[in-house]
């Protein structure tokens, strides 16, 4: 069974821009929370925190 997580910064509702992680075997998941059925994105976890540390120091557009 596939457990997907949200930010805890989404603040646990319902927020329309939020994303959803989860372990998929050797990848790490992510999708759209707003649409769970439709399509998913899956990373290295290196490529991930890769990801993640880009997002946060700002690298990133919105």
């Amino acid at each position: 069974m596939i457990t997907w997580r949200k930010s805890t910064y989404s603040g646990g509702g319902n927020d329309d821009a939020c994303v959803e992680v989860a372990w998929l075997g050797d990848r790490v998941g992510v999708r759209d929370s707003k649409d769970p059925a439709g399509a998913r994105l899956g990373f290295a976890p290196r490529e991930f925190g890769d990801l993640v540390a880009r997002i946060r120091n700002g690298e990133l557009g919105r």
